[in-house]
């Protein structure tokens, strides 16, 4: 056994008091991961041996201050249990571990530090920190000053001294990537602390590509052996994957927690660890969603919390998040904005945790196939008293909503009908005059950027949700394949892979430059609208169907450019394809007048709509429901 193993064997701490481990990041990570897990200078590079051990080098500071492996103490001081937090770890070197706080205005306190001087054998550290002043906001972190010796760390956790339960967590995970979640479960068979809590993993294969049929398949069944358990049924979406998930682990295994995950995404396993201690230790149960990381800037934090907002039923950061900010240019001790508790009202199902008491007394997700799900699923929870926390340090890497389409392209249909769902059941204002301004405002924009298909099926959405709800769950089956039919027929829609499938464009790029200038104020923006609406009215040159005036990029797709031209050839958002957009002004006026005739009906027929909806919830999330679905699978 090497001198390692034996330090690590000699910390025998109980794993039911351990609330976060102190990691480090795996091989296969790439190295812009580093600043999530170590607080370096420039010129230190310390050594890392494995995911829990580390050497410090000589003559160094270095912080463990990072998003990983500071402790969030204003969330378990606010929602849990615990007072008192138990820094422990084995070392061997030489210098001064020291332990500090912030402030929720990012102001940081020394509170405790312990002189090693151990350079041939191992020493148990352990430094105690009170919950008590993080009520507001505040994190903990030590940091490792080393002299003339390097220093070991191992096993490094924070811990409590009080007691708490047990609780087996179950993932219901859906996949239409098989590729993806074959990683993802090769990643949660990888660690032993992690095994330990799983009582299930449920996969949901809906797409035409099997799991079993995947690459690495055998290595993921041979890691988590009976543990895993897949399920192959029709494409029902996120909300039909997700529900199989909670729906199996509710009747078919006595798991305490439940945690839904995407497949899309690249796990960092000590999240499932962290957010079942923080529902072990909870004071009352609460969902624990996880961060979402940048899939491609690996070192971005992209999500850190998110609210609905009633008002205008429209999802935003919730109030003090930041959003895509980046640890490997400034880390967590320099970002003040970090330090205050941030207050969440739902969290995305990248990675979410339900106790089982919540699933039981909130019902299924509403079958909606994808959006507004979660958000939904939230805020009904959070009606029958069950707040969502967005835990920091519990994260996974998955692709930024900033790099697809979802607000134009097929799932259009969805954002526009769920939305309109969710304001019915559970928005408490008079939101009529709100969802005319802003549909009418958003299908003119569309309108004018050529993006008929957009159009047309946000229509159909309305027109669909005003139908009640006694269609949705046929929807899951249904949906989808009318929406990509109806597509078909406009050029919008209908994606190669480059422009260099088109003609060369004709438009005089000086111009168009200067036609990127966007409006600021309110009398400019409806100058340049009135201008763009003239020009759509009106015929276009007969040449611009055959060859595009000019070659957009997705940034720059924006009304008061598209608006005033006949055609151009337009990059989606993630640069994977092109399509050419064709103005029409018989289309143009059909739509909008469509538009104006649906709006003012939903205005109309609202009050009705929502008592439709929310008479209809319980049958629409009953688990009677929901298994008439699965069995007619």
């Amino acid at each position: 056994m090497t001198e390692q193993a034996n330090a690590a064997s000699a910390t025998k701490i109980d794993p039911t008091k351990v609330l976060q481990r102190v990691i480090m990041p795996r091989d296969e990570d790439p190295l812009d991961v580093r600043p999530l897990y170590l607080d370096e200078p420039e010129n230190v590079h310390s050594h890392v041996s494995g995911r829990r051990a580390v050497t410090v080098p000589t003559s160094a500071k270095v912080s463990f201050a990072s998003y990983f492996n500071a402790f969030p103490a204003s969330y378990w001081k606010r929602w849990t249990v615990i007072e008192d937090v138990v820094l422990r770890m084995r070392v061997r070197g030489a210098g001064r571990i020291d332990v500090y706080r912030s402030k929720p205005n990012g102001d940081i306190i020394h509170l405790d530090g312990q002189v090693i001087r151990s350079a041939k054998s191992w020493t148990d550290v352990a430094l105690k920190v009170s919950l008590k002043p993080f009520e507001d906001g505040g994190w903990i972190w030590f940091d490792v000053f080393t002299d003339d010796t390097t220093m070991e760390i191992t096993e490094a956790a924070w811990t409590t001294e009080q007691e708490l339960p047990t609780q087996t967590v179950a993932i219901g995970m859906t996949t239409m990537r098989p590729v993806d979640a074959v990683i993802a479960l090769r990643a949660l068979g990888e660690d032993p602390a992690v095994l330990a809590v799983l009582k299930k993993v449920f996969v949901a294969d809906q797409g035409a590509v099997k799991v079993r049929d995947t690459e690495g398949y055998a290595e993921a069944v041979k890691a988590l052996g009976d543990k895993l358990e897949v399920i192959e049924q029709d494409n029902l979406g996120g909300s039909g994957g997700f529900t199989r998930g909670l729906y199996e682990a509710i009747e078919h295994t006595d798991a305490d927690q439940i945690m839904l995950m995407d497949d899309d995404i690249r796990l960092e396993p000590d999240a499932v660890l962290r957010s079942n201690a923080f529902a072990r230790a909870a004071a009352q149960p609460v969902i624990v969603g996880s961060h979402m990381l940048n899939l491609q800037a690996r070192s971005r934090l992209h999500s850190m919390g998110e609210v609905v907002d009633l008002g205008t039923c429209y999802w935003r950061a919730a109030p003090g998040a930041l959003t895509d900010h980046d640890f490997g240019s400034e880390s967590l001790r320099e970002t003040e904005e970090l330090h205050a508790r941030i207050d969440s009202t739902y969290n995305g199902w990248w990675m979410c945790l339900f106790p089982r008491e919540v699933v039981q007394r909130t019902g299924y997700p509403l079958p909606l196939f994808i959006k507004w799900d979660d958000a939904e699923y939230s805020l009904r929870a959070l009606e029958r008293g069950y707040p969502t926390v967005s835990l920091p340090g519990s994260a996974v890497w998955h692709m930024p909503w900033t790099d697809k389409n979802d607000a134009t392209d097929w799932q259009a249909y969805f954002h526009t009908r769920n939305r309109l769902v969710l304001a019915a059941l559970h928005s408490p204002y008079d939101v009529r005059s709100t969802l005319l301004k802003q549909g009418l405002k958003l299908s003119l924009r569309h309108l004018l950027s050529m993006e008929y298909s957009t159009v047309v099926i946000q229509q159909k959405a309305i027109e669909d949700f005003l139908a009640g709800p006694s269609r949705l769950f046929d929807s899951l089956r249904t949906a989808l394949p009318e929406i990509r039919e109806l597509r078909k027929k406009y050029a919008d829609a209908q994606v190669l892979p480059s422009a260099r499938e088109f003609p060369p464009p004709t438009f005089d790029m000086v111009r168009a430059e200067q036609m990127l200038t966007p409006p600021t104020n309110p009398v400019t923006i409806a100058s340049e609208a009135a201008k763009a609406l003239m020009h759509n009215l009106r015929e276009p040159q007969a040449a611009t169907a055959e060859r595009p005036q000019i070659n957009v990029p997705a940034t720059n797709a924006r009304w008061f450019l598209l608006g005033n031209l006949d055609s151009a050839t337009v990059s989606n958002a993630d640069g994977s394809g092109v399509a050419f957009r064709k103005r029409d002004p018989k289309e143009f006026r059909q739509l909008m007048k469509r538009a104006v005739r649906n709006y003012r009906r939903l205005s109309s027929e609202w009050p009705r709509m929502q008592k439709v909806y929310r008479d209809a919830l319980p049958e629409l999330t009953s688990v009677e429901s929901w298994r008439k679905v699965f069995e007619n699978n």
